[in-house]
């Protein structure tokens, strides 16, 4: 019989062991391995059926066993000091706390999906994984962060596979009450509650279910509640589920609802209130406009709140391609917001100038998620160096006049929580070396260039770590593929060749991540034989583990699946290529230290990052990858090898997988098995060992979800605190009418004339010339604008590269005509082709960037005859 009802009933700890329950509750258990060392000794058995999660091992223990344990001297000191860990970390003085200068009082960080811990399922891919590192480090450092989130009621589908292949999605329902949540509440016990209006006098309402991560407070909105009709209460059913209005309305609720959400999480508890709000995608730009109406509710015009939020606002773009951006038909945007729905004293037409494509190649019926997020942050950055260049060629639409690498979208290159993915074996020989304060902090608050103390570690111990790291491995895969077999209807009579699955001796390979088809999943099986030759080779063999989940819609992508699936059932390789299913993190925690190489092999550049990479290298795992993301920009010989592209304009889709295919072969066969497998003197891979040491050394400090907070804070985070402090009312309606006039006076300037003065007759290295610039700017005045001269080398077509930009000055008034005249020194500071023009820029105390209105005044062809412009 099924139950109509169903309860999760709590046990009652007994006081001597209630601090379990608070430790259960903060998420830090996840990464802390004291922690989860104290929760198995509570119940190894449990422990181990639960998952590891503290919540669930509370939950099925037996009273006997906690009454036994209140009894128990040695586990309560044991206790005692973990629950006192705590409390030190959470409540003391951190990087943030020491770091010198005005940092901001609080950040508010809103992401679509988090990847904190396995038993909080609430993430797909890399996107949440990251946000959830994001998270972990900010506690780790100090920073005073918010986090914001949805809270969905199946959370990303669970994978199996059918008996020829197939990709099965599954949603098991989560109980909030069974999760590492607890309900925000209002001072009399109800629960906290935000609302929406919908079109026709609805609304939706959501609870705020509170995650504590360490010192960051997670915030997860859930609209499965009683007060909603059935459409609202499924809004969070599921992540990345159901069609375009479902979307917008989570998108809706992430954002709008977010900063009601942290408004009344900041009244209940007296937390600061965030002075930046960070976009990680554009799935929460609608914070924005809550923000706006906000100021507009407090007395300032739409535009002033317009520069208000934008200067206290970070925008985080992940994808490199536009199809990855969520669009939006503009009629259904109108529908939800105005008088009869959301933000009803806003003009819905100002609300949709803020997201359509307004540019050239742009859809003017559709609602861009990204483009509002740009047009609503100050600052915006890509997650790689890479990804920062594709992002500003992307979006250079938004910036006309303007050559892509002054685009103001900057990067910060991701990176991972060390303590969450790095094995316990890997830190305990670490703290062998240095000692486990020392190894600690080198894994959280970083900031060092190289790790040297790895230089010490013998050869036996690192070769002795990676062989059992590789057992580990080889144990945990042919447990979850028995397990599979299972699922696909496979008695256990059939299974008894998974006992001889993988081998701890030989070079292991892992390839885990989503599977969109620029990931290539693939590519491995383009030569077939080849790769058998591979899997089988007498001396030299590999063995690969294959783990990742298509979009339950994208039936290209699990054909993908099926291929790989079917070539790992060959019962000639089977044993030494297998496909696991239902990837996630407990699975990614065994997988990244096990494997000695990590393959990726995307279509470059549409990686924007990829950190799946970063995870294993902290282990001591090489890299094997297209120069794409972050290997892009670390990739060094030293510590792992580079797959050769074709991503040339005109190469044939099929031809590249065919190149870049052969080369990721010949690379295998001739490089990397080899050095595997080669001896030195002692009877060591000698070589191999040093590139693990190599990866650990100078990659490691790189890699970690450390550097890159510390990076968002000085980079990002304090500039946009320091201009939201600046952005006073009065200061917000300067701006913008200032703005105003400039956009409405901006065709009357004019770069008349220029001409050069020129000391010598040749134009020789170090040589200085004389600049004088005519101008016209109507009615605006020197005050308004910058004149620059912007020099550089040239190509054979005159354009300018690698330029560096100096600022001209006003020579006295303007002439009778009206005209000003700007003078300044330009200097040839490089050999070769040489060339220079001038423009006039937008300038303000408050702007972040010449380029951020997107306007610019350059010569016309009159002006530049006789200028001197080139240089041969």
């Amino acid at each position: 019989m099924k139950a109509i009802r169903r309860f999760t009933v709590r046990p009652v700890l007994p006081d001597a062991l209630r601090p379990l329950s608070d430790l259960a509750r903060n998420l830090r258990w996840s990464w802390h391995a004291e922690t989860r060392d104290l929760f198995q000794s509570v119940d190894p058995e449990h422990w181990a059926a639960s998952g590891g999660d503290p919540v669930r091992l509370l939950g099925s223990v037996r009273p006997a066993r906690l009454a036994e344990l209140a009894e128990d001297r040695h586990f309560l000191r044991r206790l005692t000091a973990v629950a006192d860990d705590l409390h030190d970390y959470v409540t003391g003085e951190r990087w943030y706390q020491a770091h010198p200068g005005e940092l901001p009082a609080a950040v508010a960080y809103f992401s679509p999906e988090f990847g904190v811990t396995a038993a909080l399922p609430q993430y797909s891919g890399g996107l949440g994984i990251l946000a959830g590192d994001h998270l972990k480090a900010a506690s780790d450092l100090g920073v005073p962060l918010i986090g914001v989130g949805l809270l969905y009621r199946h959370g990303y589908f669970r994978q199996s596979l059918s008996r020829d292949g197939w990709q099965q999605e599954h949603y098991p329902v989560l109980d909030p009450n069974e999760l590492p949540v607890a309900l925000l509440r209002e001072a009399d016990g109800t629960p906290a509650q935000v609302s929406l209006a919908l079109p026709g006098g609805k609304q939706l309402h959501a609870r705020i279910w509170l995650a504590q991560v360490g010192r960051v407070p997670l915030l997860m909105l859930d609209s499965d509640v009683e007060e909603n009709d059935l459409g609202e209460r499924g809004v969070t059913d599921r992540l990345y589920g159901g069609g375009s209005e479902h979307r917008l309305l989570q998108e809706m609720l992430l954002g709008i609802g977010g900063v009601r959400a942290v408004r009344t999480y900041c009244r209940l508890t007296g937390h600061a209130d965030p002075e930046v709000f960070h976009t990680n995608e554009g799935h929460a730009g609608f914070l924005g406009l809550e923000r706006i109406a906000e100021l507009c509710d407090q007395g300032l015009d739409f535009d002033a709140g317009l520069e208000a939020v934008r200067a206290g606002t970070v925008f985080t773009t992940h994808t490199p391609v536009p199809a990855g951006i969520d669009r939006f038909d503009r009629e259904l945007v109108a529908r939800h917001f105005g008088a009869e729905a959301e933000l009803p004293r806003m003009d819905v037409g100002r609300i949709l100038a803020l997201g359509m494509e307004t540019y050239p190649g742009g859809e003017p019926n559709l609602f861009n998620m990204a483009v509002m997020g740009l047009r609503l942050a100050q600052r915006a950055n890509g997650v790689s160096l890479l990804h920062g260049q594709v992002s500003r060629e992307m979006f250079s639409g938004l910036w006309p006049g303007f050559d892509p690498e002054e685009v103001p979208i900057t990067s910060v290159t991701n990176g991972v929580h060390a303590p969450t993915w790095v094995a316990p074996e890997v830190f305990r020989l670490g703290a062998r070396q240095i000692g486990a304060q020392r190894t600690e902090d080198a894994l959280t608050v970083g900031g060092s260039d190289r790790w040297d103390a790895v230089g010490d570690i013998p050869d036996q111990d690192i070769w002795e770590l990676r062989r059992s790291l590789r057992e580990q491995l080889v144990t945990e895969v042919r447990e979850r593929l028995r397990a599979s077999w299972r699922q696909r209807g496979a008695g256990t009579a059939e299974l008894g060749w998974i006992d001889g699955v993988l081998d701890p001796d030989v070079l292991t390979i892992g390839f885990a991540r989503r599977v969109p088809s620029y990931k290539r999943l693939t590519l491995m099986l383009r030569d077939r034989d080849r790769l058998m030759d591979l899997l089988l080779h007498p001396e030299h063999p590999i063995q690969i583990v294959v783990a990742g989940k298509a979009h339950p819609a994208d039936d290209g992508g699990k054909r993908l699946v099926q291929e790989l699936v079917r070539f790992a059932d060959d019962p000639r390789v089977r044993h030494r290529i297998v496909f696991l299913p239902d990837y996630g993190m407990a699975m990614a925690q065994k997988l990244y230290p096990g494997c000695d190489i990590w393959l990726n092999n995307p279509l470059r550049p549409l990686e924007a990052c990829g950190t799946s990479g970063m995870k294993a290298a902290l282990n001591g795992c090489l890299n094997l990858s297209v120069l794409d993301g972050w290997w892009d920009e670390w990739f060094q010989p030293d510590f792992g090898w580079s797959i050769p592209t074709a991503d040339g304009v005109g190469t044939d889709p099929d031809r590249r997988d065919d190149i870049e295919a052969d080369a990721l072969y010949e690379l295998l066969e001739q490089r990397v098995t080899p050095r595997f497998y080669e001896r030195g003197q002692g009877g060591l891979p000698d070589r191999w060992i040093e590139m693990v040491r190599q990866t650990l050394t100078l990659l490691g400090p790189k890699v970690l979800a450390g550097r890159m907070v510390r990076e968002y804070v000085e980079r990002l985070y304090a500039p946009a605190a320091h201009a939201h402090r600046a952005m006073v009312p009065d200061a917000a309606r300067e701006l913008a009418e200032w703005k105003a006039r400039l956009r409405a006076q901006w065709h009357d300037v004019t770069v008349d004339h220029v001409e050069t003065t020129v000391a010598t007759t040749t134009a020789e290295l170090g040589t200085t010339l004389g600049l004088r610039v005519r101008v016209g700017l109507g009615a605006l005045g020197p005050d308004d604008v910058e004149v620059q001269a912007v020099s550089g080398r040239v190509d054979e077509e005159d354009r300018i590269a690698d330029a560096s930009t100096v600022p001209l000055k006003p020579v006295g008034g303007p002439d009778t005509e009206g005209r000003w005249v700007y003078e300044g020194p330009l200097s040839l500071d490089r050999t070769g082709p040489f060339g220079y023009t001038v423009r006039i820029l937008p300038a303000h105390r408050l702007l972040a960037s010449g380029a951020e209105l997107g306007m610019v005044a350059v010569p016309s062809q009159d002006a530049v005859e006789g200028a001197g412009v080139l240089m041969r």
